[in-house]
């Protein structure tokens, strides 16, 4: 990467916004080890368009809660705490998304297909030894965040990028690395670098596509996932072209994308509780 290219880069993710002070004030929270549920609770109930969104999330049919949820205390009683935590950052990232881009990126079907990959990474984590099912739908939610960032910031080139992938069915990522320089799990890395993700979740992000595939549990879930959500055509994420699976991916998740598919629950209910989700940032 030229010196150029990585300052314009940088200079790209310092323009996305930060979190909100609640969501940081989680994050902080939540590397203490002493933490406890109740610390978490009192900064949640501080923010109240916070407090609403995880409720509804909740009590959306994406959970199947057996009652209604009025509460965060009751939230992370049924839910427990990292999945509260998770829960509240993916809200966050889903609330940063622009409504319009000038690259024409149409940003409601991206949504869709990265709740649909979170959802199914999530499902997948049943196959997978060593995965755990609320980071894999974190890092499906985000696996694709940097191409928001090139859309906003580098919308000319993006949109290049985009056309030449549908024009000639090859993958977007290799287009992106033809029109810029680099691909969008570069600046998707360090986007969830500066909003202070785990370590083990800004790696998966970097590393789902090309050569450079890592073989770990949560890269297998959500590679996978994404393979499954473009094979299915739920949502868009500007990339039509379904890689198959690598050797070391498919061990971990006991065959190939078409056994993968017919192994999974009823897969359309999960793309009916991603267009709930979807719907729960307005």
């Amino acid at each position: 990467m030229s010196p150029e290219l990585s300052q314009k880069l940088a200079a790209a993710v310092d323009g996305m916004p930060a979190f909100p002070k609640s969501v940081q004030a989680i994050l902080d929270l939540t590397r203490d080890v002493n933490c406890t549920p109740r610390e978490l609770v009192h900064v949640i109930d501080k923010d109240p368009v916070l407090t609403v969104k995880i409720l509804k999330v909740v009590n959306s049919a994406y959970y199947s809660l057996p009652k209604q949820i009025t509460s965060i205390n009751h939230a992370v009683v049924f839910l427990g705490f990292n999945t509260i935590k998770n829960l509240t950052l993916g809200i966050a990232a889903i609330g940063m998304l622009p409504r319009s881009n000038a690259a024409g990126f149409d940003v409601q079907q991206y949504l869709l297909h990265s709740l649909a990959t979170a959802s199914i990474a999530k499902e997948l984590c049943g196959k997978v030894d060593g995965a755990d099912p609320m980071d894999c739908f974190i890092a499906g939610l985000l696996h694709d965040f940097g191409k928001v960032v090139f859309a906003q910031f580098m919308p000319t080139e993006f949109k290049r990028a985009l056309d030449a992938s549908e024009r000639d069915g090859s993958s977007l990522h290799e287009t992106l690395r033809q029109t810029i320089g680099v691909d969008h799990t570069v600046v998707g890395g360090m986007l969830v670098e500066k909003w202070r993700f785990a370590p083990h979740l800004v790696e998966t992000i970097q590393n789902m596509h090309g050569p450079q595939v890592k073989d770990t549990p949560m890269i297998a879930c959500v590679f996978g996932a994404n393979q499954v959500s473009k094979k299915l055509e739920f949502g868009f994420g500007g990339n039509r072209l379904i890689e198959p699976l690598p050797p070391a991916l498919a061990r971990r998740l006991g065959g190939d994308l078409d056994h993968v598919i017919a192994e999974l629950d009823d897969l359309q209910a999960l793309f009916e509780e991603a267009q709930v989700f979807s719907r729960l940032d307005a």
